[in-house]
């Protein structure tokens, strides 16, 4: 809970600095006194670093403080995007035109900072054919090149064949 006008915690000396609620510098003032200028000016004392010596203070509307607080807290979760994970499957018998526009797609899901779950599934007796479909995801990874990690190698799981593949970071 943040702390204003008679909340505000005794500072050493009891001095605060103090800063107008038109951002001017108003000085080292005692804390009834920075207190009432506020109450004169019908706004709140909050405390806004106390960290430093003497704390600094500003007069200002605390429940408009606490909006833009709030609203600046509601944007940066906003801006912040969590990876999903997104899945491509195929077939390990797939058409070239078939077997570009999943890579065109697997490209712009790794472009948009998402990670990918390529899944080959197959049917009855394709099973056997599982080294083909390894070879497939490998040639996918190599197709992708320096725009992908590879985090899980191809693996066998039941009658499918999975590999994730990350966005690989960008050094700056």
């Amino acid at each position: 809970m943040p702390q204003i006008n008679e909340r505000i915690k005794q500072s050493p000396k009891n001095l605060v600095r103090v800063i107008s609620s038109e951002g001017e510098q108003l000085g080292l003032l005692t804390l009834e006194k920075a207190i009432s200028q506020a109450k004169l000016e019908g706004l709140d004392l909050v405390l806004i670093n106390e960290k430093i010596t003497p704390p600094v203070c500003k007069i200002i509307d605390y429940g408009k403080y606490k909006f833009d607080q709030e609203k600046k807290a509601k944007d940066l979760k906003k801006k912040q995007q969590a990876a999903s994970l997104k899945e491509v499957k195929m077939r390990y018998k797939i058409e070239e035109h078939d077997y570009n526009v999943k890579l065109n797609q697997t490209i712009r899901f790794l472009k948009s900072g998402n990670k990918v779950k390529v899944t080959i599934n197959f049917r009855g007796r394709e099973i056997q054919h599982s080294n083909l479909a390894i070879d497939l995801l490998k040639r996918l990874a190599q197709d992708l090149g320096d725009l992908t990690d590879i985090q899980q190698e191809p693996l066998l799981e039941g009658k499918n064949i999975i590999m994730l593949l990350a966005p690989k970071k960008l050094v700056a």
